[in-house]
């Protein structure tokens, strides 16, 4: 869609849906950055794991076991160069790259703001951000280390959107197009009587999912909401470029403001892992309320409870770097909680089998009961 906004000129034009970084610096910086990433991905972290395995071994521990304490992992990895070098890659690289993008936005704050400012009152699709919102602490933290979070950096919504862009591409999911939010958007199971007039999705970040959801409902009436305001905002500025009507709105998950019975579907993308576990039972209880009987909530995030994400004691020391050097504060409380069971006292028919979406992530799909 052409636009005739005073700010909203590409400098060095569009890759499809995406936008290319401002200048060749910072985005030959981030080429770079990506191809480390993909050296780390397919290079350091199989000769770690192969590297770890053989020194449990050594060790008298099982690699397979899951139940073996972090005290007597560590003690037997100590000092191992190879295991130090892929933990430290993956800490490095996400530091450059976040301070890349950082300096960028912010050395031109400026003209950023003035293009999210344009952006803000135009359709299709609207913008509700309540910036006296009473954030928890919770979702006040640097989470994945990016400055200011997802709530105190006024462009975390352009930083997430291109670091995630390099994590993507570096896992070989690849996402520069929203490639994968759209396959994941396909995923989202309809109601049984197959009627979707209102769609939701909670935790939205900067809106891909939403999007994704939007482009496959095109008659539904979608929303997304997210604690972070600059990650709303930004994500309204993308749909509004795409011509895209999603309704964007700055809300907690645990307390959406809409009535009751009110949605078809509501789905989420790796929110659950990001919250403490009673909150995260605070919003499939709220998710139960605003969904209409016979709606379907889905969520997709990493295996847990009954169905554990670490299934190896690699699988377990890596889930432990990632709580301990990637500001994932509640990955392994979430490890450790029966999420389908949450879902199922909050009144839910669980259904635990869903369509794969992402490696070693499952979809639980939950049926509010007419």
């Amino acid at each position: 869609m052409a636009s005739k906004l005073k700010f909203d000129q590409e400098p060095r034009g569009s890759k499809g849906r995406l936008e290319r970084l401002a200048t060749l610096d910072v985005e030959s910086r981030d080429d770079f950055l990506t191809g480390y990433r993909t050296w780390g991905s397919s290079r350091a972290i199989p000769a770690a794991v192969k590297r770890f395995d053989k020194l449990l071994e050594e060790a008298g521990i099982d690699p397979k076991s899951t139940d073996t304490p972090m005290e007597e992992i560590f003690a037997a990895i100590d000092g191992d160069p190879i295991i130090g070098v892929a933990a430290r890659y993956r800490a490095g690289v996400h530091d450059v790259m976040h301070r890349n993008f950082d300096e960028e936005f912010k050395s031109n704050a400026d003209y950023y703001l003035a293009e999210m400012e344009e952006f803000d009152n135009r359709g299709p699709g609207s913008l509700e951000l309540y910036p006296d919102l009473d954030i928890p602490d919770y979702a006040r933290y640097e989470i994945h280390t990016q400055p200011g979070g997802y709530v105190g950096n006024p462009f975390a919504g352009h930083i997430y959107h291109y670091s995630t862009n390099n994590f993507y591409n570096a896992g070989k999911l690849f996402n520069y197009q929203d490639e994968l939010h759209t396959r994941l958007g396909n995923q989202v199971p309809e109601p049984e009587d197959g009627k979707v007039t209102r769609v939701l999705d909670i935790g939205c970040g900067i809106g891909q999912l939403a999007v994704a959801m939007k482009e496959r409902f095109v008659d539904a009436e979608v929303w997304g909401i997210d604690a972070g305001g600059p990650m709303i905002r930004y994500g309204h500025m993308r749909a509004v470029e795409l011509d895209v009507a999603v309704n964007f709105a700055q809300r907690m998950a645990e307390d959406t403001k809409f009535p009751d019975n009110h949605f078809d579907i509501v789905a989420s993308y790796i929110l659950h892992h990001e919250v403490p576990e009673e909150i995260s039972k605070d919003i499939t209880k709220e998710v139960h309320r605003i969904l209409r009987p016979g709606g379907v909530f889905f969520p997709i995030d990493f295996q847990t409870g009954s169905s554990p994400g670490a299934r190896s004691a690699y699988a377990k020391y890596s889930q432990w770097k990632d709580h301990r050097w990637n500001e994932e504060v509640w990955r392994q409380e979430y490890a450790r909680f029966d999420f389908p069971e949450a879902m199922a006292d909050a009144g839910f028919e669980v259904t635990r089998e869903g369509p794969p979406a992402w490696r070693s992530r499952y979809n639980l799909l939950g049926t509010k009961k007419a």
